[in-house]
């Protein structure tokens, strides 16, 4: 348990049957009441951002997240089959709940999944991972009037803007954070 006072960005807290981590925090106190503590808190099960009030003094459990190396194997059609890197115990993750991380996923990638006893909550991925490009428009000679970047098609599927010296078959660097081009790999 910790008092609601001393929370702090970056903590994971278990309240009201749901696990949050903390972004934001803010204390309003007057003379006339007591302590106002409100948080902005994101829950790690739905990835839904709210705020919560409580009044100063109050107790939340706090979240123990385990984060534990992991290597992606391959897909099943239904879910994705990770590996932990230690055990070697293999756990399946729905393929619906990682729509966004198969566009980043191809085979032995190292990983990071955060576990709350027993529960998946979700997979994290490194900063930036290093794609095959399998398809990329042609440039086109003085074709920079409004950006100088083509389409692309990633090993993955992902569809992204690469500038226009970028050529088939090259590997480049993807940010996972928003699916654009960083630099050649």
């Amino acid at each position: 348990m910790v008092i609601v006072n001393d929370l702090k960005p970056g903590m994971n807290i278990e309240y009201e049957n749901s696990i949050f981590s903390v972004i934001d925090i803010s204390q309003n106190k007057t003379a006339m009441r007591q302590m106002i503590v409100k948080c902005r808190v994101k829950d790690l099960r739905t990835g839904v951002v709210k705020d919560l009030s409580w009044t100063g003094g109050d107790k939340v459990e706090t979240a123990q997240i385990d984060k534990r190396p992991m290597q992606y194997l391959y897909d099943d059609g239904e879910s994705l089959v990770f590996m932990d890197n230690e055990t070697y115990e293999q756990i399946e993750i729905p393929r619906d709940r990682l729509t966004w991380e198969l566009n980043f996923l191809k085979a032995n990638t190292d990983i990071h999944i955060s576990i709350y006893e027993g529960e998946v909550l979700s997979v994290i991925l490194p900063d930036k991972v290093a794609l095959e490009i399998v398809e990329c428009e042609q440039a086109v000679k003085g074709d920079t009037a409004t950006s100088a970047s083509k389409k692309a098609v990633l090993e993955t599927g992902l569809e992204i803007k690469v500038p226009l010296f970028i050529k088939e078959n090259e590997v480049v660097l993807v940010t996972t954070a928003d699916g654009k081009y960083s630099s050649r790999a």
